[in-house]
């Protein structure tokens, strides 16, 4: 036997890795082995020059991926797991006879022929391949996982020519994302919430009425995500599947609904009786006096709406119709009027010279608002395209706006063409006039005349302390510099530090010194105080108008304008505005465009011009020089 022989059988025979167990009855995985030391076993096997004899595949890629049929039922519960009879040698001569291996797509494909042993000086003898060994070989060739073990048994048991497939990548499988489904009797299913792509629920799957439910009605069901399963290369590399997504039934648990969690499933369950609705943003369904309208707003319908809660309307609002409410959202066009109390104006198409004012909440117009007053207390106003609009609020924010005219805390907008437009700050990536309208902006900078009066009425108090403060520093060194009362401080500070040392003839002499210049000593300790009295006063003081310089500085800060690009003349002047007043954008629309289209004194010319880009913000010294 040669010694390349030898070794083979030497390895074949070696130690084998604590994942494998070798017994006369076969080879066995332990069962408490992981699949990676499993994996790293058999791999260490094959590497070696060796195979398994009389292998089941199935029961190794289900012990080392977890992929195909379970277990026998005779090896479920044993502490081994058979999965081989031996571990024989693989000879040079033997892995010769299988050849190269193509993949392709996540496929490997191999061509049966006849093989032949190749012995120098004498006739090829044919030979016969073995599953086993192909297992092995294709291991070390990178193929380890999906081997179609039928298949191959089948064409080396035949010894037919023939090109096939021996092994195929496993795709991982996706799971099944959480969703939910109605199970109420009192609505349709037409009726409800229909899930977009997008994860939002539609509303507009509502038929033409108003669904209404009792209370202790079962509304929805959950259906739990399902999981996907993991996939496999053929190179034994995992393909993790994609996460299905999963929601929280409560998140969809607006008012007057509560969460009932049973051996059926999770459910979503009325709490009170009355109209079913959900709201878009927050996908929450609730049950309250909140209306679904799809008739739109006119006199042969509705008439004005005078109403105390939420509202929603899929037609439109025809003109001098008033709908007049809270948390608003119409889904036609506007021709009329919307006025809300507070929450958000939503107005999902066009305003078409209407109005839309809030007391306290935004106004979001995703269409086009031509003509139309948009106002809003406190709160945003957001808009893709505004055309010759009155605009206020506490931020606006437009895509593009001509010939409107806009008050606000603070301004961005992308296109600005002949508008004006008032704000604290100001940022526009393009603006320029428009015909016959100018390009008007206004950077709001505070009044700080109450600040600087309050500054001189604190002037006087800090002036004199100071000077008391002076007089009493005075004081104390002319008292401190008179001859006797110094050597006496010199000499008593040297006695306390104990660099000198009075002898007794000495002491006395010293108690008659500090005798002599007691009065003097008392005196200095009295001013001391009055002088630390003053010097405290004057700290508080000068604090005070250090603190009003600070608020003075801090309000400056808020106020800027920004221009990426001019288009043409714009001009740039300053609004005053009193930081402790009223916001100035809070006035009527007629006056809101007087204010900003009217030049009236105290206003000061920043800019004026077509060369940009343009950027400003006021430097303290220019403010209170104006005041």
């Amino acid at each position: 036997m040669s010694d390349d022989v030898q070794a083979l059988e030497h390895n074949a025979e070696g130690d084998l890795p604590a994942a494998i167990v070798k017994r006369p009855d076969g080879i066995f995985f332990a069962r408490d082995a992981s699949a990676r030391s499993c994996l790293s076993a058999v791999s260490q096997v094959f590497l070696s020059s060796s195979y398994f004899a009389s292998l089941d595949y199935a029961v190794l890629i289900k012990v080392l991926y977890n992929c195909g049929p379970d277990l026998p039922a005779a090896q479920a519960e044993q502490a081994l797991i058979r999965f081989a009879s031996s571990i024989e040698p693989f000879h040079p001569s033997r892995r010769t006879l299988y050849k190269a291996v193509k993949l392709i797509n996540g496929e490997a494909e191999y061509f049966f022929e006849p093989v032949f042993f190749e012995v120098p000086d004498q006739p090829s003898q044919a030979a016969r391949l073995n599953f086993d060994e192909f297992v092995s070989d294709m291991w070390v060739k990178g193929v380890r996982f999906g081997i179609d073990a039928p298949a191959v048994r089948d064409v080396i048991s035949h010894s037919r020519v023939a090109r096939i497939v021996v092994a195929r990548r496993l795709a991982a499988a996706a799971g099944s994302d959480a969703t939910f489904e109605e199970v109420s009797q009192d609505i349709h299913r037409s009726d409800a919430p229909r899930e977009k792509k997008d994860g939002k629920l539609d509303l507009q799957a509502f038929q033409n009425r108003f669904p209404q439910v009792k209370a202790n009605v079962r509304l929805l069901r959950k259906v739990p995500r399902t999981m996907g399963a993991r996939g496999y290369e053929l190179s034994g590399i995992a393909l993790e599947p994609p996460v299905s997504r999963d929601f929280e039934l409560s998140d969809m648990a607006g008012e007057g609904t509560v969460i009932e969690n049973s051996r059926e499933g999770e459910f979503l369950v009325s709490a009170v009786e009355g109209f079913l609705s959900i709201d878009a943003a927050s996908k929450r369904l609730s049950i309250g006096p909140k209306i679904v309208s799809r008739e739109g707003v006119s006199a042969r319908t509705t008439g004005n709406l005078q109403l105390t809660g939420e509202y929603e309307e899929f037609g439109d609002v025809q003109e001098q119709r008033l709908v007049d409410g809270g948390n608003i959202t119409i889904h036609g066009d506007v021709f009329g009027n919307i006025s809300s109390r507070g929450g958000t104006i939503t107005l999902s198409r066009n305003l078409m010279g209407g109005t839309a004012l809030n007391v306290d909440g935004d106004i979001l117009v995703r269409g086009v608002a031509s003509g139309a007053v948009l106002q809003t207390r406190k709160g945003e106003v957001h808009l893709t395209r505004a055309e010759s609009c009155i605009i206020s609020g506490t931020r606006v924010v437009i895509e593009e706006a001509s010939n409107c005219e806009i008050l606000a805390e603070e301004v961005v907008i992308k296109v600005a063409e002949g508008c004006a437009i008032g704000a604290r700050k100001i940022e526009i990536q393009s603006a320029g006039p428009r015909k016959q309208h100018e390009m008007l902006l206004y950077t709001l900078v505070p009044d700080l005349s109450k600040f600087n009066k309050k500054i001189m009425e604190l002037m006087p108090r800090v002036q004199q302390t100071a000077h008391e403060a002076k007089l009493r520093r005075n004081e104390i060194e002319a008292l401190s510099g008179q001859t006797e009362v110094r050597t006496y401080l010199t000499l008593a500070t040297r006695v306390r530090k104990r660099e000198l040392v009075l002898t007794p003839e000495q002491e006395p002499m010293f108690h008659k010194m500090a005798a002599a210049v007691g009065p003097s000593l008392r005196a200095i300790s009295k001013l001391s105080l009055l002088l630390k009295a003053s010097e405290t006063q004057h700290e508080a003081a000068q604090e005070e108008v250090n603190q009003i310089e600070r608020q003075k500085l801090a309000i400056m800060r808020g106020s800027r304008c920004m221009v990426q690009t001019l288009t043409g003349d714009v001009l740039l002047r300053t609004m005053s505005f009193a930081p402790d007043g009223n916001p100035l954008y809070d006035r009527p629309a007629k006056d809101l465009k007087a204010k900003v289209r009217t030049t009236t004194p105290g206003m000061s010319v920043i800019y004026a011009g077509s060369a940009g880009p343009l950027e400003w913000s006021p430097k303290l010294e220019e403010i209170d020089g104006q005041h």
